[in-house]
Parts: C-alpha cells; sequence; structure tokens
C-alpha cells in the first residue's frame, strides 16, 4: 500500500497562517476558529467543540472496530498582565514554560479588556547600558526584573488603565515566521506544526479518496501549555491516543530536524510499549526516517488524559524541533515524516 501524496506546500501555508494566529493558552479561541474553519472544507468530518473549548474532529471509517483518536493543542507559551507599574510599564506572569530571555526585546500585543490591542516589547527593568552600565547585563530575565514598554503615551498606572489594560489581560509574543533553505523558523512551533501536519494528513486522504481503516477522532486542545488540555474531550470508546507533540532536538537526544521521533518516556514515565512498538514496525513498513528518544524535560496531552482517567494505550510521535519553547526551527522533511507516519497508522 503506497501512501496518499502530501502537498507539502498547503502544509507550510496553513502552518504559517497558523503560527501567525496568536493564541496563549487561555486566548487560544482565534486558533482554534481557525482549524474549525480549515477543516470545515471536508464534509466527511462531524466537527463538535467541548465545553471547555477544544475542536473534536470525527471521521466515522463506517465499521465496527474500535475507534483511535490523533491529539495536538492550538494554545501556545504567553503571558498576562501581573501588575501596572507606576511608571505605566506592565510587570507579566508567564503562562507555561516561556523562557523570558527568550522573549527579552520582542514585540508583543496586550490585549486590552476594552477590546483593543495594544503593542509593546517586553524589556529588563535596567535595558538602557548608558543609563544603568553593567546593572543591564548582570539584571535577572524574570518576571520581576522584566516589564512590557507600551508604544503609547503613558507614564503612570493611571494613563495605562485609561488605555483599557487591566490586571489578568493577555500578552502574546510576535512569533516571527521565516521559511528558508526548508527550514521553518518560529515561535510556538510547540505544538502548531503538529497540528498543521494532521490537518494535512486529513487534506491527502481525502483528495485520495481514502478511508481510514477505523473511525478516528481528532482533538485539538487549548490547554496543554499548563498540563490539562487532553484532560477533557476525548471520547471513552476511544482504543488508542496517538499524541502528536513536538519531539525536542537538542545535546544528549537522539532526535533532529530531518526525521519524526516517536517519545517512549517522559517527565511522566513511559508510554504505551505496545502502541510504541506497533507505531515503529508501521514507520519502519513505510520506510518512515524516524528516532526514538527520552525527554526528562517534557509533558504532553496523552498524560493530561491518561491523569484524568483515560483508559486508552498512549503514545507519543512528532516533528523535531530545535530550541523548544525558545527561538525554535524545524526543516520541512520532518514535517513531511509525521505526516507520512499519521497517514500509515491511520491506514494501517
Amino acid at each position: 500500500m503506497s501512501l496518499p501524496q502530501i502537498d507539502t506546500q498547503y502544509l507550510t501555508d496553513f502552518l504559517v497562517r497558523l503560527l501567525n494566529t496568536l493564541s496563549p493558552t487561555g486566548m487560544a479561541e482565534p486558533a482554534i476558529a481557525l482549524i474549525e474553519a480549515e477543516l470545515s472544507q471536508f464534509p466527511q468530518l462531524s466537527l463538535t467543540r467541548t465545553r471547555k473549548g477544544a475542536l473534536v474532529a470525527h471521521w466515522d471509517a463506517g465499521n465496527d472496530l474500535p475507534p483511535v483518536a490523533l491529539t495536538a493543542h492550538a494554545d501556545t507559551l504567553g503571558a498576562m498582565v501581573k501588575a501596572i507599574k507606576p511608571n505605566g510599564r506592565l510587570q507579566i506572569t508567564r503562562i507555561g514554560g516561556l523562557l523570558l530571555n527568550a522573549v527579552e526585546t520582542e514585540g508583543c500585543w496586550v490585549f486590552a479588556s476594552n477590546g483593543e490591542k495594544v503593542r509593546g516589547s517586553l524589556l529588563t527593568n535596567a535595558a538602557s547600558v548608558h543609563v544603568f552600565g553593567a546593572q543591564s547585563t548582570e539584571m535577572k530575565r524574570d518576571e520581576e526584573h522584566m516589564e512590557i514598554r507600551l508604544d503609547a503615551r503613558t507614564r503612570s498606572a493611571q494613563e495605562t488603565e485609561a488605555l483599557g489594560i487591566r490586571v489578568g489581560d493577555y500578552v502574546a509574543f510576535d512569533p516571527r515566521v521565516e521559511l528558508t533553505n526548508g527550514f521553518v523558523r518560529s515561535r510556538h512551533l510547540d505544538d502548531k506544526a503538529c497540528v498543521a501536519v494532521i490537518v494535512a494528513a486529513i487534506r491527502a486522504l481525502t483528495e485520495s479518496r481514502q478511508t481510514p481503516a477505523r473511525s478516528v477522532y481528532f482533538h485539538f486542545s487549548n490547554y496543554e501549555e499548563v498540563g490539562h488540555g487532553a484532560a477533557a474531550g476525548i471520547p471513552p470508546e476511544v482504543s488508542e491516543l496517538v499524541a502528536v507533540d513536538m519531539a525536542a532536538v537538542g545535546p544528549g537526544q537522539e532526535s533532529d530536524e530531518y526525521s519524526a521521533t516517536i517519545c517512549l518516556k517522559d517527565s511522566g514515565g513511559p508510554y504505551h510499549h505496545g502502541l510504541s512498538n506497533k507505531l515503529r514496525a508501521i514507520a519502519e513498513k513505510h520506510d518512515i526516517p524516524y528516532k526514538t528518544d527520552i525527554y526528562p524535560f517534557y509533558g504532553s496531552d496523552g498524560e493530561a488524559f491518561w491523569r484524568a482517567g483515560g483508559d486508552a494505550a498512549m503514545a507519543l510521535i512528532g516533528p523535531g524541533i530545535d530550541a523548544s519553547h525558545n527561538y525554535e526551527r524545524t526543516h520541512t522533511d520532518s514535517l513531511v515524516a509525521t505526516t507520512n507516519w499519521i497517514l500509515a497508522y491511520l491506514l494501517d
């Protein structure tokens, strides 16, 4: 059995659109809505929303075999306003495992409570070397020592509040998407790259007029970065769940930017041995380049599902992402390998 042809241009085009749709955890609705609109072109899918705001697409295979599910998340790292400082600038609190040194000097949008967006950038409290000298380089890059400088005429808390900004307003940092020499470089490839490969797999199956071997649920969660995205929304009849999430690339890891990876263990413990072996056999059968890896500082929506009482075999695959939770990068070879793995699994 040959796998359907993947439209790589479609995959990257949709990924760029998704990356440029700001969606920090708690405010992921714009990304969920974009995915929903994209999937609405496939009439075989039944689309529903959970009360929590996740999107679930169901493809009925028309048989009595136990259904399976794939999950990926549309929410990203970000921040919220923790305090409005006397100088009119903003102290933030992080959403998820955001590295503040990775967004130092980066542009951002503050989503004010009155519905307006205010532009700004994140700096240390001692940003000017001509004013603070060595303190500029020595200052900690943490929430206490960093602030958002708003691109507005404000020098007091009262003037900032007059802009409509309040404690608890969301902050989203620029993704800075760039495609060059086959690489995709951007923030938030975790996990929008994986959403894009699932959508590309659905398109490839549709255009080849093929149907999954078993009914499948595609679950797009909106709270993964804070640990409970897929804790709800996976139907109880699902027998297998494949979480599609980034593979972490770096020293001491097997993962790379040109292959797909199956994670066999992370900070939450080992994944399901039987399903992991099944996926490895499928990859080898179809000559899909893949790595096996273990991540000591990593968790997934699959584990959120398990911890919430989910009763299904669960495994994790995904494309290799360099500099995770920083300014990330992957290669289209890795995206294609992961898409092919999803196609092979669904058709097996």
